[in-house]
């Protein structure tokens, strides 16, 4: 067993759940974006300053990662993390704006699925992030996530074919496509996070 001794400071672990608390902001307005009725402009508005603070809490991140001399683990792991968290971030608020400018006025309710298997990543992220600090109790979450990227795989396959099934208009197709697949990666954007906090478990055990 590999010894280290890990510093106090909890500065690192509190900026990654702070990280990953974002994504559960995130992922509860990409829900309400594709509710009937939905006020697009205000959700969008909400996503924008939700992704901002997201942003902010990175470059917390890097700062820090650049300013102390010890770290908790492996600098690059620390970069890796905390720049998968953001990506997802950034796919969620790109969904957001794409039906905002796009003018989609009707969305298949099968997204639906998509965003729930989003919204699950997102809070098992959140509450594995603590763990980050003793690396006890993450072993349910990496392979969790890996089963909800399979339930996300599955659910894309059958999006795709409804839409290309002949029911939408070339346009809309073309629109719905794009956002299918940029909920498609944000889901493989946890299970990259996953993977990564299992790296990191493993070089610490």
């Amino acid at each position: 067993m590999r010894l280290r001794i890990r510093p106090v400071d909890t500065t690192f672990y509190d900026l990654f759940t702070e990280s990953a608390n974002h994504l559960v902001t995130g992922a509860a307005l990409l829900a309400e974006m594709l509710a009937v009725g939905a006020l697009h402009e205000d959700v969008a508005r909400r996503m924008r300053e939700a992704e901002h603070a997201a942003d902010e809490t990175t470059h917390a991140i890097v700062r820090r990662v650049n300013s102390v001399f010890v770290t908790p683990f492996d600098r690059e792991d620390i970069y890796s993390l905390g720049s998968g968290l953001d990506d997802i971030m950034d796919l969620m608020d790109e969904v957001v704006d794409m039906i905002l400018v796009y003018e989609v006025k009707v969305l298949p309710p099968e997204l639906s699925d998509q965003v729930q298997v989003l919204q699950r990543c997102a809070e098992l992220t959140a509450a594995a992030m603590p763990n980050l600090q003793s690396m006890k109790s993450l072993e349910e979450y990496w392979i969790e996530v890996n089963r909800l990227e399979n339930e996300g795989d599955r659910n894309h396959r059958r999006i795709l074919a409804m839409i290309f099934s002949g029911e939408f208009k070339a346009v809309e197709v073309l629109k719905l496509k794009d956002i299918v697949e940029a909920l498609e990666a944000a889901i493989d954007g946890f299970e990259r996070v996953a993977n990564t906090i299992e790296q990191i478990a493993l070089k610490e055990s």
